[in-house]
């Protein structure tokens, strides 16, 4: 699926191919992306038909970039002083894929970054969202997340957000970035499209997509669970996502409402006798506090098969 062309004018071949295959294998872009070291040769396509967007090399004499006429332009600028011309706008061409996708949707309007993009609101089916949960502690709950999220990613669009309190910063999450502290932050703000945003921070595990979680257990606590179901709500709308995995944290305020929200709770266990003795005690409570409709939604999952 295309929703408009890209074309990359660099004489550096290999620095454009290079690009041209990050953004294709991007699977929120959605344009058709060519590639071309002769400026002439882009000329001749702007006779032929509009240019939607244009990355275009400084290397090229500003005479030259004149001629191409194109919806947006960026040029792509190195180390030294570039001439910007007034329809351009300068992009540095060496740094990550990430960042330049990032600036790219900065500098389009709104109606054009959702054409850059795939997976909007119209037409969308229902999200699966599935809640990982369960009473028993040091079971591997989040390795049973993470891997299930994996696994269902190799098929489809899949996000993995973690609230737990303490979600062990620098194990399963390594690295640094944005955190669902902004996610949340961005939501809340009633502006832009979530969508958009959620592509400059994501990571990646393998096809699985996620975002690092808060660092701080108190400020987990403080978010509402209304708070958690009008971001899930705007993730399910404004986003290229299928499915949701939630690896939930049982100090959350409000958990079972969470629970609610699921389209299925899967919860992890072992064959211990303490852990099953905690887990029946789970599923009565549900009973007792009129949470029955969660207790159907309940798939128990031997993390030891």
């Amino acid at each position: 699926m295309s929703n408009g062309n890209l074309i990359i004018c660099d004489p550096e071949e290999g620095y454009a191919q290079a690009l041209a295959y990050y953004l294709m294998h991007k699977k929120e872009f959605g344009m058709e992306v060519q590639v071309y070291n002769q400026i002439e040769k882009v000329q001749e396509i702007a006779d032929r038909t509009k240019i939607q967007i244009l990355f275009v090399a400084a290397e090229y004499e500003a005479e030259e970039r004149k001629k191409v006429p194109a919806e947006q332009k960026f040029l792509l600028t190195g180390a030294g002083n570039s001439q910007v011309l007034e329809d351009e706008t300068a992009l540095y061409k060496y740094q990550s894929g990430e960042k330049i996708v990032k600036l790219l949707l900065e500098n389009v309007d709104a109606q054009e970054s959702e054409n850059i993009l795939l997976g909007q609101a119209a037409g969308k089916q229902a999200v699966r969202l599935i809640g990982v949960y369960s009473p028993v502690h040091r079971i591997g709950k989040t390795s049973y997340a993470l891997k299930l999220g994996e696994e269902l990613a190799v098929n489809a669009n899949v996000l993995y957000l973690n609230l737990e309190l303490y979600s062990g910063i620098g194990g399963h999450f390594a690295g640094e970035g944005q955190t669902l502290s902004d996610l949340l932050y961005y939501a809340r703000q009633e502006k832009g499209n979530l969508g958009l945003f959620l592509t400059t921070i994501v990571q990646h595990r393998r096809h699985l997509d996620y975002v690092h979680p808060m660092a701080v257990a108190e400020d987990v606590k403080a978010v509402s669970v209304q708070e958690w179901k009008d971001l899930l709500m705007k993730i399910a709308e404004q986003s290229i996502y299928e499915m949701i995995v939630l690896d939930i944290d049982e100090g959350l305020p409000q958990v079972y409402q969470l629970l609610r929200v699921c389209t299925e709770v899967h919860v992890p266990e072992i064959r211990d006798c303490y852990a099953q003795a905690k887990i029946r005690q789970f599923e009565q409570e549900l009973t007792l506090l009129g949470y029955e409709d969660v207790l159907q939604k309940i798939k128990r999952k031997d993390v030891h098969d």
